[in-house]
């Protein structure tokens, strides 16, 4: 067995905690939410046996990472820096990066800007089809006539602007969480009643778009998540469970939830950011990795995967995995591992470092 070593990063944001498994070229698994570094624990090990070096990371303002509140410390530039933190840190010059929910935006972000430091990239959400994102429809989209007013990406509408308008329909996370106080409030002294319910309505049993039964006025998140069964669940064992609660709860009910609900808040900054380099292609060698029943991929329209090749040219394959919500990693580890790893050892020679 690999011994997993622990490490706190120094970045000008903050420190962020990670852990380690194994020698070779670094492998970096980002997390989203709800997600930690403990997110990966079943690929750390399969990784360190194939002669990577496994990294995985909390994010600045989840686990034992430092929780700022400033929401400057969260946007993309922010958070991109913090991940060239950590390359640095473990001495890797390129590496192979790995995301999930916003950690796969943030991979993508990554692969762009300091395309000399991703030697390949596997990702759990398509390539700018994040919520703050522009939908691969560049920085100057055609005057159409198409409406984007509750679209989930534009590149015509600020992401707080169609939040708002979605939410004159029914209830929607996206905007709730963009008013500091409300969710604070709701969520921080319920944590395990939320992370149950949450964890469980964004895996392949449960139902995160019951959202679309309740109005927004006098709603709160927990009053739209439907309640989860009784743990043990079929992928998540009650103490796997306690560990996430225990985590993010660690610094108390206030600040529980700072990074997620920051990466929520900061949608509107990430859109203005992304303008620089909307018509930026990925030209890293790149895999699609997602649940067959990840809600996201439902949001996503049935010509998802035509654009994501043209923007993604290098695309290897996509591996939509049955029997997987949005937390696939950890819902199918074994399946996931095994894509993983046959689209890293599948690699040309020389892409990843000696």
């Amino acid at each position: 067995m690999a011994e997993l070593t622990e490490h706190e990063v120094r970045t000008e944001d903050g420190t962020i905690y990670a852990v380690s498994a194994g020698e070779g070229p670094v492998v970096l698994m980002v997390h989203g939410n709800p997600g930690l570094s403990y997110s990966w624990r079943h690929q750390m090990q399969p990784l360190a046996d194939a002669g990577f070096k496994a990294v995985a990371i909390d994010c600045l303002g989840y686990g034992r990472s430092d929780r700022p509140t400033d929401l400057a410390h969260y946007d993309s530039s922010a958070v991109h820096r913090q991940l060239l933190a950590v390359l640095d840190h473990f001495g890797a010059d390129r590496a192979a990066v790995v995301g999930q929910d916003f950690g796969a935006q943030y991979s993508w972000n990554l692969a762009v800007r300091a395309p000399e430091r991703v030697a390949a990239i596997a990702a759990c959400v398509p390539y700018d089809c994040d919520m703050s994102g522009r939908g691969l429809q560049g920085s100057n989209p055609p005057d159409d006539g198409t409406d984007d007013s509750m679209a989930m990406s534009s590149a015509r509408l600020k992401p707080s602007v169609r939040f708002a308008n979605i939410a004159k329909n029914h209830f929607i996370h996206v905007h709730y969480y963009q008013e500091a106080g409300p969710a604070e409030r709701e969520l921080g002294p319920n944590l395990r009643e939320y992370m149950a319910r949450i964890m469980y309505a964004l895996s392949g049993d449960g139902n995160l778009m019951s959202w679309e039964e309740k109005p927004s006025a006098g709603t709160g998140y927990l009053d739209v998540l439907e309640e989860a069964p009784p743990l043990p669940w079929r992928w998540l064992s009650e103490s796997e469970f306690d560990h996430f609660v225990e985590e993010y709860g660690r610094l108390g009910p206030e600040l529980a939830l700072v990074g997620p609900l920051a990466a929520y808040r900061v949608a509107d900054r990430n859109w203005e950011i992304g303008a620089a380099w909307a018509d930026r292609d990925v030209m890293q060698p790149a895999l699609f990795l997602c649940g067959a029943d990840d809600p996201v991929l439902m949001m996503l329209g049935e010509d998802w995967e035509g654009r994501l090749r043209r923007r993604v040219p290098n695309l290897t394959g996509s591996a939509i995995i049955p029997g997987a919500g949005h937390m696939v990693q950890q819902e199918q580890p074994e399946a996931f591992t095994r894509a993983l790893l046959a689209f890293l050892q599948g690699l040309p020679p020389g892409t990843l470092p000696g």
